[in-house]
């Protein structure tokens, strides 16, 4: 499972990071990181709803 961000399009709302803060960051360029990379299926819920609630839909869950 791959978190993919398209940066020419994230605003860095923050909704990613406010579901999961130690995921998501959103940097001082403003626009979002990835804190950590080490995803488990425990977390693809939480990922699903990063994705689904992105307002500018820069997230894309792979696999």
């Amino acid at each position: 499972m791959k978190i993919h961000i398209d940066t020419n399009v994230c605003t860095g709302h923050g909704v990613c990071e406010g579901i999961r803060p130690d995921i998501f960051e959103v940097g001082d360029d403003g626009i979002v990181h990835l804190v950590s990379e080490d995803f488990t299926e425990d977390d693809r819920q939480d990922l699903e709803d990063a994705v689904d609630q992105c307002p500018t839909q820069a997230l894309r869950l792979e696999g």
